[in-house]
């Protein structure tokens, strides 16, 4: 009993327990398994929208689009557009504890596990190559066909 109280006490104090909260810092109040697309700070106080994030948002409308509420809103307007355009959501996250590098997140409320969320300027996004998995010990000693 005295348990539950405790718990309770804690719970109205602090709020709901979370889990992974340095990630969700990290990433907006999102987990890193949910994310489509990430863009830093710096990506998205270029001029114009990243083609990619747009991309990205034009082919996952039901993701919702979580905007660095710490940045100007100047940079920040040109992504509420795209997403006003492609009918997506939004939210403006703010936190004042803590400042990520993270500007602008597309994410979903489950997890999609993407290996390559990030932008990178300097390369062009390549599609990894499947790789055949190596045959055994037990698969070279029961050829079969």
């Amino acid at each position: 009993m005295a348990d539950h109280v405790d718990e309770y006490l804690q719970k109205g104090m602090y709020g709901e327990k979370q889990t992974k909260p340095d990630e969700r810092r990290k990433f907006l109040g999102t987990l890193r398994e949910r994310i489509v697309i990430a863009l830093t700070q710096p990506q998205v106080r270029k001029s114009g929208v990243n083609k990619e994030a747009e991309k990205a948002m034009q082919e996952n409308r039901e993701a919702h689009l979580y905007l660095n509420g710490n940045m100007n809103y100047e940079y920040l307007s040109k992504y509420m557009k795209a997403a006003s355009k492609y009918h997506i959501e939004y939210t403006m996250v703010t936190n004042k504890d803590h400042n990520t590098d993270i500007g602008l997140v597309l994410a979903y409320d489950y997890a999609i596990d993407k290996e390559n969320i990030f932008v990178d300027e300097g390369q062009p996004q390549l599609t990894p190559e499947i790789k055949k998995p190596k045959k055994g010990f037990f698969a070279k000693l029961f050829k079969g066909n």
